[in-house]
């Protein structure tokens, strides 16, 4: 077996290179960031799901109230209807008829007709379906929630089933 001669440079350089690359490594070791510690084991849930039966679904509502600017023209005067051609039950409804209205009757007329016109706020009021309250029964027991929408004579409920552990537990 032939044996190669090793020279004290070589071996040298060897060790030379060998701390340089260690210097080097040393602060990219230094900043790096320890292992995170492993995530515990997670067990899985005890889940399923199941359907419970709708006894109610009651809409809840939202209210908005919006008023807008309208133009209402009127005739300069008053229009009263004629008493002369009304005749028992009649003239005793229009009776009751003026004595409710706080107003004249005022007729509406177009704007260029001649008629006074302004600006009147008109009020709106909207109600829209938000949410449902809704009544169920899951196995013998009564529930309410609130979902959003209406789920029809059937809901989805998810069972999920937990053991209490307390300090007492033998």
């Amino acid at each position: 077996m032939t044996r190669v001669p090793t020279f004290p440079v070589l071996r040298s350089c060897r060790l030379l290179f060998a701390g340089w690359a260690l210097c080097l490594a040393l602060p990219a070791m230094a900043q790096a960031e320890p292992d995170p510690e492993p995530a515990p084991a997670r067990q899985p849930e005890n889940v399923r799901v199941e359907y419970a039966q709708v006894l109610r679904a009651e809409p809840v509502y939202q209210t908005l109230r919006a008023t807008t600017m309208v133009e209402r023209c009127e005739a300069s005067t008053p229009v009263e209807e004629a008493q002369e051609n009304k005749t028992g039950i009649a003239r005793v409804l229009g009776a009751v008829k003026g004595a409710l209205t706080p107003d004249p009757k005022v007729e509406e007329v177009a704007p260029s007709a001649g008629g006074q016109c302004r600006l009147v706020p008109l009020e709106r009021e909207f109600r829209r379906p938000i949410a449902y309250d809704v009544d169920y029964v899951h196995r013998g027991v009564k529930y309410r929630s609130r979902l959003p929408a209406d789920p029809g004579n059937r809901v989805r409920v998810r069972v999920s089933v937990t053991p209490v552990v307390s300090s007492e537990t033998p």
